[in-house]
């Protein structure tokens, strides 16, 4: 069990690292830990929208505040959201025992939450304005024995590969679900035009599936339709059931949730025809809220939480993005944005 970061926990005892409050982020490593230098964090999408309201877009407050949970906690764990990100770095230390497949001096993406990762920030974020998702930072990491890690691609830019390893559970699950409908399946993707979105779009008709999104607003719209990855944009707010399930229209066999707000949850189920499958791959989404709201609606769909975590799931989705040029461009264009 030292291979999970036990070591690490400060409070309370006897959990596992991403459950606790407090870790221990000195840098000093265990035999199994692997300390990285890092150069820049990802944060997830639900976390940095809640921490961007919170404080009206002032970016100074964002920045105080992200410093302010990273040393407090010895890890970047919103405590409303309960999501954190991902980073990347060099790897400046193995231990003797460590089964992770790096050495130092290579240049990694964590592909674990920030959530349970012990993180030390040194240069109090000097870099980073408070306005974006990526971070440059200073500081050290921890991975433990039983984390996940993969060297940065040569033929991406870092900030591209981080965007990408961000969210690359995604088309990997959707790929596998979708593989077991026959060819045809509908999947539909809430929140298409987005990083996860885009990506789970492309997946799903690689897997031989009909492709429709529902986005927010014009301007998303008109992205996904010039970006021509899927056969159908709807426009609605995805917080309302009967909006979402109206623009969707026939059911889907399948509908991946990639929206990072709450209260999408009864919108997804009511657009699922029975027999169908629910993906919620956001952060925001209430587990006892889609339960109860399958059980109120009378709807037999089977509803998975996407951990993040699929058996090759980058070089999966690195491999969507070098193959669907539409994919890379919208990427690219939201790093410009940000």
């Amino acid at each position: 069990m030292s291979m999970v970061g036990l070591r690490r926990v400060v409070e309370p005892a006897g959990v596992l690292p991403q459950a606790a409050w407090r870790l221990a982020a000195s840098p000093e490593i265990g035999p199994d830990e692997t300390r990285i230098r890092v150069r820049r964090l990802n944060l997830d999408a639900a976390s940095y929208r809640q921490l961007a309201e919170k404080h009206a877009n002032n970016g100074d407050a964002i920045r105080a505040e992200v410093l302010d949970i990273v040393r407090t906690r010895g890890k970047m764990h919103n405590p409303v959201t309960g999501s954190g990100g991902m980073l990347i770095g060099v790897v400046e230390e193995v231990g003797p025992e460590s089964p992770l497949a790096v050495k130092p001096g290579d240049l990694v993406a964590t592909l674990v939450s920030l959530t349970l990762t012990p993180l030390v920030i040194t240069d109090g974020l000097a870099g980073w304005d408070g306005l974006s998702e990526q971070v440059p930072a200073e500081g050290t990491a921890i991975l433990f024995g039983r984390s996940i890690v993969g060297v940065l691609p040569d033929d991406l830019p870092p900030e591209l590969a981080l965007a990408v390893y961000d969210v690359c559970g995604a088309p990997a699950l959707t790929d596998r679900v979708v593989r077991g409908y026959p060819a045809g399946a509908k999947v539909v993707v809430l929140g298409g035009a987005g990083k996860s979105g885009s990506l789970t779009l492309a997946a799903a008709r690689r897997a031989g599936a009909r492709t429709q999104a529902v986005v927010v607003n014009e301007r998303e719209r008109d992205a996904l339709v010039e970006a021509g990855l899927a056969d159908e944009v709807a426009i609605a707010d995805a917080r309302n059931p009967v909006a979402v399930a109206a623009a969707v229209g026939e059911p889907a066999d399948v509908t991946v949730v990639c929206v990072d707000v709450p209260g999408c949850e009864h919108g997804a189920i009511l657009a699922t025809a029975n027999g169908g499958t629910v993906i919620f791959f956001s952060m925001a989404t209430s587990f006892p809220a889609a339960a109860l709201g399958a059980e109120g609606l009378a709807a037999d769909v089977t509803m998975l939480i996407g951990n993040g975590y699929v058996p090759g799931h980058a070089e999966f989705a690195v491999d969507l993005l070098r193959q669907v040029p539409a994919v890379r461009a919208l990427f690219e264009a939201r790093i410009a944005a940000d």
